[in-house]
């Protein structure tokens, strides 16, 4: 896992980390999992679906609430977390260890656009994620 450190935040409580394979692997902040409380289903994107940044695109529900979860990036999904679907309370255990989905970046041009709207971790902490 990489550290919180170097991912980006959208202000709607997605993580998003830029892998070595060129993939955004998307997970929620812990912020959002505390705000949840248990998890207790996550309804997936599909595979192949073609998303666009900030579009609600997954479901992730707990005992109190159901809350949309946002494409961070525009790209095509390109794997779901199998672990998350069989166990999805283990987003409450370490949100930034569990990733949800990676998307695949239109292009290397709308993956830098994408990115410069999303947020350090310090700002995050400082703002929506306070």
């Amino acid at each position: 896992m990489k550290s919180q450190d170097t991912f980006k935040f959208a202000e709607t409580h997605e993580w998003a980390s830029l892998e070595e394979d060129g993939l955004i692997w998307v997970g929620i902040s812990n912020h959002a999992q505390e705000a949840l409380g248990d998890v207790m289903f996550f309804q997936a994107p599909k595979i192949g679906q073609q998303v666009k940044q900030g579009e609600a695109i997954a479901v992730i529900e707990s005992v109190k609430a159901a809350s949309d979860i946002h494409a961070p990036i525009g790209g095509e999904v390109v794997a779901l977390n199998e672990e998350v679907d069989a166990a999805p309370e283990l987003v409450n255990e370490n949100p930034y260890a569990i990733w949800l989905f990676k998307i695949k970046p239109s292009s290397e041009a709308s993956l830098n656009s994408d990115l410069a709207n999303l947020i350090a971790l310090d700002a995050y902490n400082a703002g929506p994620g306070a």
